[in-house]
C-alpha cells in the first residue's frame, strides 16, 4: 500500500507512509517505492489502519453457516471475540446440543450438524471449514454450568463446583481466553458471585472475565459492583459488556458506574467495558420472563406456559418489576426482529401488533413463546444517546457490535436484526468522528484496534507495526458510514475500501474476495 494516512492503532496523531506486508506480516512501514511488490494498492487519501477487532460479538454459529462474514469484514473486522454473555458453541453435552437445536431454527434450515462437544474440537471445526476473519474464543459459564448441573436453579455442591472447575480449567486449555457470562440469561444468571469468583480463579492465568451483568436498570450500580469484585477476587481482568443503562427512569445512571470503574482502577482492579453506537439492544423474546421460567429447559418452560396458573404468576411477577428487561420499558419499546413462523411481525413493536389485534400483550408473549419454542428475537428502545456518548467518549470502553455475522443472502438474510449487525464499526467513524466529532479519527481507531488487543494479550495485532499480522482495513475517512436502519437493517455500509486478514485480501473495492485467511486465537497461541 503507497501514499496512505497510517492511523497505527496507537491513538498517535496519523502519519503518510506506504506499508509493505509479506508472508502474512507487516514487513515495512516508510517510504518503499524502491521495493518489489507483486500488487499495489494506491492508498492515497485513505486511511490506512489496523484490522478492526469486534470485543463483543456473537458469531459462534453463523460462520459455520456463512464462513464469508460479510456483515463483519465489510466494516473492517479483522478479528472477532465469540462465545459472550455466558453462551458460546463450546463445551456441548447432548442436552445442551438439543436445547440449541430446539431454539434455533436458522441452524435447523442450514443443516447445521453440532458434531462437535468440545472446545477443542469446534475451533477445529472452524478452521477446516475455513472463515473469513479470526476469532477469540470465550467460554460462557452457562455452558459449564448446564454440562455439570443442567438448568437447576440453586447453588452447587462442593463437588459439582469442582467439575465446573475443571471442565472450565479443561476448556481453556483447550484454547478458551477467558470465562463469560449472561448474569440475566439462564443457566448463567443461577450462578451466584461466589461460584463466579471461584470459576474464575480458574481463569486467572492469562484468562479474563467478561460480563452481561447481572442488570443495567435499576440495578445498574449493584451489578457493576458485582462484576469488580469478582475480577478483584478473583484476581482476573473483567470486561463489562455492552456497558449502558437501560429504562428512562435509569438514564444517567452511566456517569456513576463509569466513576466506580474509575476508582476500581485506581486500586489495581483491571475492568474496562465495550459499547455499540446505538440506543436500541437486542436479545430474545423470552428474556422478558422471570429467571426461574427456564429451569429445567426448554420443555420444561414451554410447559409452564401453558399453564393458567404459572401464567398469572409470571404476568403478576413481570409486572412487579421481577424482570430486568420488561421494567426497562413497555410494549411499544419492544419490536419483533425474527419470529419464523409469522413473518409478519417483524419490525412492529408488541403494542402494534396487540392492539391491531386487539389482544392482551402478556398473552401474546406467552403464547408466542410456545409456539416458537422460545426462538423469537427483539430489538428494545431503552436508551439515551447523552448516556451512550458518554461510554463512547471514556477512556476505558472499547467498541463490540454485539452482533452475529450475517449476509443479505442465504439462510441468514432472515427477520430485521439491529442495524448493530452491519454498521458498528462505521457509524462510529461516520456519525461519531467525523459527523459530531465526540472522537478524534485517532482515538477511534484506537478502541478498535490496539484497545482490545491489549486487553485480550494479542500481542501481534492491533497495531501497523514492523512484524505484526497484516491485519488491515483501508477506509475513506470523508465517506465511510454505516447504511443499516431498523426497518431495513440487511445493508451493507460503505467507505471501506479493502480489508485484509493474516496478508490476504478478503475485502477490495467494496466486493469479497471469497478468500477464508482466518485464524482461531487460542489462549496458548496468545501466550506465547
Amino acid at each position: 500500500m503507497k501514499n496512505g494516512i497510517v492511523v497505527d492503532g496507537t491513538g498517535n496523531p496519523w502519519f503518510k507512509a506506504d506499508v509493505g506486508i509479506r508472508n502474512g506480516r507487516i514487513s515495512g512501514i516508510g517510504e518503499l517505492s524502491s521495493s518489489e511488490s507483486k500488487e499495489v494498492l494506491d492508498a492515497k487519501g485513505l486511511v490506512v489502519a489496523p484490522g478492526f477487532i469486534d470485543m463483543h460479538a456473537h458469531s459462534d454459529f453463523s460462520l459455520l453457516v456463512n464462513p464469508l462474514a460479510e456483515s463483519k469484514v465489510r466494516q473492517g473486522v479483522t478479528t472477532e471475540v465469540i462465545g459472550n454473555c455466558g453462551s458460546s458453541a463450546a463445551p456441548l453435552n447432548d442436552f445442551l446440543k438439543e436445547e440449541i437445536r430446539e431454539t434455533s431454527p436458522v441452524l435447523e434450515e442450514a443443516k447445521l450438524e453440532l458434531d462437535w462437544s468440545s472446545m477443542d474440537e469446534y475451533l477445529k471445526r472452524l478452521e477446516r471449514n475455513s472463515i473469513a476473519l479470526n476469532v477469540v474464543p470465550l467460554v460462557g459459564n452457562g455452558n459449564v454450568r448446564a454440562l455439570v448441573m443442567g438448568y437447576d436453579s440453586r447453588r452447587p455442591s462442593r463437588s459439582e463446583l469442582e467439575k465446573m472447575k475443571e471442565v472450565l480449567a479443561e476448556t481453556m486449555e483447550e484454547g478458551a481466553v477467558g470465562l463469560s457470562s449472561g448474569l440475566i440469561y439462564p443457566p448463567s444468571c443461577y450462578a451466584d458471585t461466589r461460584e463466579l469468583i471461584e470459576l474464575c480463579k480458574v481463569a486467572q492465568y492469562g484468562g479474563i472475565y467478561t460480563s452481561h451483568i447481572r442488570g443495567e436498570g435499576e440495578t445498574l450500580i449493584d451489578s457493576v459492583r458485582e462484576a469488580i469484585e469478582i475480577g478483584k477476587k478473583a484476581g482476573v481482568p473483567v470486561e463489562i459488556s455492552h456497558h449502558k443503562t437501560s429504562g428512562k427512569s435509569n438514564w444517567g445512571k452511566v456517569k456513576q458506574s463509569l466513576k466506580i470503574i474509575d476508582e476500581a482502577r485506581s486500586i489495581g482492579v483491571d475492568v474496562t467495558c465495550d459499547v455499540y453506537p446505538y440506543l436500541a439492544g437486542s436479545t430474545g423474546l423470552d428474556a422478558l420472563l422471570p429467571p426461574h421460567a427456564w429451569e429445567g429447559g426448554i420443555e420444561k418452560l414451554v410447559g409452564r406456559l401453558k399453564n393458567r396458573t404459572t401464567r398469572k404468576r409470571l404476568r403478576r411477577e413481570m409486572e412487579e418489576g421481577r424482570s430486568n428487561l420488561f421494567r426497562a420499558g413497555g410494549w411499544g419499546t419492544i419490536m419483533i426482529a425474527y419470529c419464523k413462523r409469522h413473518r409478519e411481525y417483524e419490525g412492529k413493536t408488541i403494542a402494534e401488533i396487540t392492539e391491531q389485534k386487539k389482544i392482551d400483550p402478556f398473552d401474546f408473549v406467552f403464547d408466542l413463546l410456545i409456539e416458537e419454542k422460545a426462538s423469537v428475537a427483539i430489538v428494545l428502545f431503552t436508551m439515551c444517546e447523552r448516556d451512550m456518548r458518554t461510554v463512547l467518549r471514556h477512556s476505558v470502553s472499547m467498541i463490540g457490535s454485539d452482533s452475529s455475522s450475517t449476509a443479505p443472502y442465504g439462510v441468514l438474510r432472515k427477520g430485521k436484526p439491529h442495524p448493530r449487525t452491519y454498521g458498528t464499526f462505521p457509524r462510529v467513524l461516520g456519525e461519531y468522528v467525523r459527523r459530531k466529532k465526540l472522537l478524534t479519527l485517532e482515538d477511534a481507531v484506537r478502541k478498535m484496534t490496539s484497545f482490545p488487543a491489549q486487553k485480550l494479550r494479542l500481542k501481534d495485532r492491533g497495531l501497523v507495526k514492523k512484524g505484526m499480522w497484516a491485519d488491515v482495513t483501508v477506509f475513506n475517512p470523508e465517506k465511510v458510514v454505516d447504511k443499516a436502519t431498523y426497518a431495513k437493517p440487511h445493508q451493507y455500509a460503505v467507505g471501506i475500501k479493502c480489508v485484509i486478514v493474516n496478508g490476504q485480501v478478503v475485502i477490495t473495492n467494496g466486493k469479497h474476495t471469497r478468500e477464508l485467511p482466518g485464524k482461531a486465537l487460542r489462549l496458548q497461541a496468545i501466550e506465547k
